[in-house]
């Protein structure tokens, strides 16, 4: 049986681009540095990787859309922080954001990663973003570095 899987190795001439938000900034901001870790960890250049700040979750998609249009990058690593308050507004913007990420993606035929934390607690998003729960951020990092590897094994 044939198996093809992606490899976690950054190719040179891929350009991603990171897209956080501005909102929760003191969660995102840990989540970014984890997704450049991760990035420098398996041989990205820094020339190749670019960071686009949106203004909030619910803008990622549009963000990311407009990226991908330009036919500048080869991939999108998404990534910010959604917190439950005390009204619906986290379950509008959670629920469209999630749905818009994925629709951007299957649209572009593209890897766009999810690192769209969507918590009930800021302790919970604190655990995300390099405490108990590790560093989303760097997983989303590494769905975006494997799944351009298997694309390209996929096309081989």
């Amino acid at each position: 049986m044939k198996v093809i899987e992606g490899n976690l190795r950054v190719r040179a001439e891929k350009k991603v681009a990171i897209v956080s938000t501005r909102w929760n900034h003191f969660i995102v901001d840990r989540l970014v540095e984890g997704a450049k870790d991760a990035y420098s960890r398996h041989g990205g250049n820094d020339d190749d990787l670019t960071h686009v700040l949106a203004p909030g979750a619910f803008e990622l998609p549009m963000v990311i859309d407009q990226l991908l249009n330009s036919g500048k990058y080869d991939a999108v690593c998404a990534l910010g922080a959604v917190i439950r308050g005390s009204t619906p507004h986290f379950d509008y913007v959670s629920a469209e954001a999630t749905k818009g990420i994925a629709t951007v993606s299957l649209k572009h035929k593209k890897p766009v990663s999810f690192g769209l934390l969507t918590t009930d607690t800021i302790e919970q998003a604190i655990e995300r973003a390099g405490t108990k729960a590790g560093n989303k951020g760097f997983e989303a990092m590494t769905v975006v570095i494997e799944l351009l590897d298997l694309y390209e094994a996929m096309e081989a």
